[in-house]
């Protein structure tokens, strides 16, 4: 493909994606990302970076290609590199593409072991360009292609033999996750609707972390929980993804790991919520 058309296609999706937004079918992803760059410090990298490497069950990422399927703010992209990881960036959303960016500009910069990429994982010509990875990450992005199933098979092509595929996909609650979508497309219906869903949940979700951090005895619970850095991300920004965070899709833990033994996967490290709202974190190796 010549780099018109290249062009061509990345403006065609970036439309795609506006429109979508704007009929209030899209979460504004990289909207939100960027926002959360204004928060990003070195206490958020360096959890990023250990959850890295907890998860990858690894010390450093040096000798290592990373593929970043949605990159979203970048952070994750970040701490691969920090790790000494060469790293190829990639998001549908054209925010997010240029929040990870604008990471590589403040801690890389001109740095030829990180690239960037506008692209979408459903595009299958687009993915095996790539090449091969050693690691392919892809953190609660899957589900919200509005293809997961499709999504969660192309994001395999990369992974190189023996390679580690990194991904995290919305736990099925049966009927909890329907009511969770209407929850979604109201708060990507409009203005009233991200207001109501707002108002409702966010006060929810402070009262929920405060009180279960004060039955646990923590110390400043509520502060805790505000400025928490679990992987390095911002609960404010990972509320308002998850309450517009439409297209939405869910999985059984067993559904995902069956789909992936079918291809040639071995799991090797699985955290689950427990039946409960949130992410399920796979580690598999291509055999």
């Amino acid at each position: 493909m010549t780099q018109v058309m290249r062009e061509s296609s990345r403006d065609e999706e970036s439309r795609g994606a506006q429109n979508e937004i704007s009929r209030g079918k899209r979460f504004a992803f990289g909207k939100n990302w960027t926002r959360f760059l204004s928060v990003l410090n070195e206490t958020r990298i360096q959890a990023a970076e250990d959850s890295l490497r907890a998860k990858l069950e690894v010390d450093h990422l040096r000798g290592k290609s990373f593929l970043d399927i949605g990159s979203g703010s970048g952070l994750f992209s970040l701490a691969a590199r920090r790790l000494g990881a060469v790293v190829t960036s990639f998001d549908y959303d054209r925010q997010s593409v240029g929040c990870t960016q604008e990471l590589r500009r403040r801690f890389f910069p001109g740095d030829s072991g990180w690239r960037v990429e506008q692209g979408s994982v459903l595009d299958e010509a687009f993915v095996r360009g790539k090449g091969q990875f050693d690691v392919v990450y892809s953190w609660g992005v899957l589900h919200h292609t509005g293809s997961m199933w499709q999504a969660l098979s192309n994001a395999a092509m990369p992974v190189s033999n023996g390679g580690q595929l990194f991904i995290a996909i919305y736990n099925d609650q049966g009927m909890l996750s329907s009511y969770w979508r209407k929850v979604k497309e109201l708060y990507c219906s409009g203005p009233l609707g991200r207001l109501l869903v707002c108002s409702g949940f966010i006060p929810f979700f402070v009262a929920r972390g405060a009180i279960g951090d004060l039955l646990l005895r923590r110390r400043n619970p509520i502060r805790r929980y505000l400025n928490v850095t679990y992987r390095g991300m911002s609960p404010l920004h990972d509320w308002l993804d998850w309450l517009g965070g439409l297209p939405f899709e869910v999985a059984k833990p067993e559904a995902i790991v069956r789909f992936y033994r079918d291809r040639g996967f071995t799991l090797r490290n699985l955290t689950t919520v427990g039946g409960a709202l949130g992410n399920n974190e796979f580690v598999f190796v291509k055999d």
